[in-house]
């Protein structure tokens, strides 16, 4: 089954990503639908289910201190192909690398992590120099909110969308 680790967005927090979508210049493809936006500390891939309790022994064993992240730019990966468009996420890189730490044995160390959250995803841009210029101009105010827990979920792919399910959650101390 497809698995990831990740941090779920409270509600308050998916309204304000809500009107930064609908704030965004014109593209086509899909905004990330409010009850799937969450930021990916670790994507684990396709993992037999009977690895699943050997994860969620190694991830409860994580010792960290609740911490509040903040909502503070958007942009995109790469300006020559543009497919993702997202919002930056700041402090999250402690709690990465300890689920790194933790799940060591079974699975490689990310290489470059980026705290982002997927807000849209892109098929096609007419105007590039008009995309970018309007996205410089996008206001994003603070978004700050507190991280209590993370949570480690399934992926299942359908026609229209991704459904997640929690396996486990997390509570930071």
């Amino acid at each position: 089954m497809r698995t990831f680790i990740s941090i779920d967005m409270p509600e308050e927090v998916k309204r304000e990503i809500q009107k930064i979508q609908n704030s965004l210049p014109k593209f086509y493809g899909k905004f990330i639908e409010p009850e799937n936006l969450h930021l990916t500390l670790k994507f684990l891939g396709e993992i037999d289910e009977r690895k699943v309790g050997e994860i969620k022994k190694k991830l409860k064993k994580i010792k960290l201190n609740k911490f509040e992240t903040e909502i503070d730019s958007v942009g995109v990966f790469s300006e020559k192909f543009i497919r993702i468009i997202w919002l930056y996420l700041a402090n999250c890189e402690g709690l990465q690398k300890k689920i790194d730490e933790s799940l060591i044995s079974l699975f490689e160390s990310e290489k470059r992590f980026m705290s982002h959250l997927t807000i849209a995803r892109v098929k096609k841009i007419n105007n590039k120099y008009e995309f970018f210029k309007n996205l410089k101009e996008i206001k994003i105010p603070k978004i700050k909110f507190r991280v209590e827990n993370f949570k480690l979920k399934k992926s299942i792919l359908t026609e229209h969308k991704p459904i997640y399910e929690t396996f486990e959650k997390y509570n930071l101390n």
